[in-house]
């Protein structure tokens, strides 16, 4: 066992999901390692769509609220080992390709819509997301239903050293060791209804999100951001520094 000190920290679970979207709302790119920035994520949430008429609002993106076929969209880079700077390409439901920034595929998301770029990412509250399996097993248990952790959205998905749910709530303040990363756990992750839609079909289980703002104060999962830039690898050690 980890000695439960500042350096070491105690082991609490490991990686077995991780996750970025190229294009804010459009499909996940599986991983199995990536470099983690200052910023997140390379190559994560680089690129979003911008509503007609709702630029300068306080929420201008085009989401899965709007549109919940854009996880639809399958988003890859040209040279995947250099995602921050690569061309973008987007393949459509009916299978065509566009580069992102093409007029022809934010003309298929709707009028007026366009495309922007950050370099820091368009993130929603903090670059890194993060559930565990035993949470979101909890979750299914409460509405009956087995739900897919792309629900979520996450950034890195931890399966814990035990089965207790909800153990990412007690990591909020606390520092996490993920492979060479170091993360700050900042806050608990606020839900929409998003989480309502299922991945593959687009159906809506509204219960799911009715179960979270009743028993989770409508919160679920955490949200961090980088102490510490480096990689991250599906199964490396989760730790949480500090000792517990």
């Amino acid at each position: 066992m980890p000695d439960s000190n500042l350096q070491n920290g105690t082991i609490v679970g490991r990686v077995v999901g991780l996750w970025r979207y190229p294009v804010k709302s459009m499909a996940a790119e599986a991983l199995t390692e990536v470099e983690v920035s200052w910023h997140g994520l390379t190559g994560d949430r680089r690129w979003a769509f911008v509503r007609d008429g709702v630029a300068r609002s306080g929420f201008p993106w085009l989401t899965l609220r709007q549109r919940a076929d854009m996880r639809d969209f399958h988003p890859s880079f040209v040279d995947p080992s250099q995602p921050d700077t690569s061309k973008t390409m987007v393949k459509t439901p009916s299978g065509t390709g566009f580069e992102v920034t093409d007029p022809l595929l934010a003309a298929e998301l709707g009028a007026g819509a366009r495309v922007i770029k950050q370099d820091r990412g368009v993130f929603d509250t903090f670059p890194l997301s993060l559930i565990t399996t035993q949470t979101i097993h909890q979750l299914g248990k409460a509405v009956g239903l087995q739900l897919d952790p792309l629900r979520f959205r996450p950034n890195l998905l931890v399966e814990t050293s035990d089965d207790a749910p909800f153990a990412e709530d007690s990591w909020v303040g606390r520092e996490l060791r993920i492979g060479d990363l170091r993360l700050r756990v900042d806050k608990r992750d606020g839900r929409c209804m998003v989480i309502t839609l299922d991945p593959e079909t687009h159906e809506s289980s509204p219960e799911i999100l009715r179960a979270v703002a009743q028993d989770r104060e409508g919160c679920l999962g955490v949200y961090g951001s980088v102490v510490k830039p480096g990689r991250v690898a599906v199964g490396d050690p989760v730790a949480v520094l500090g000792g517990q």
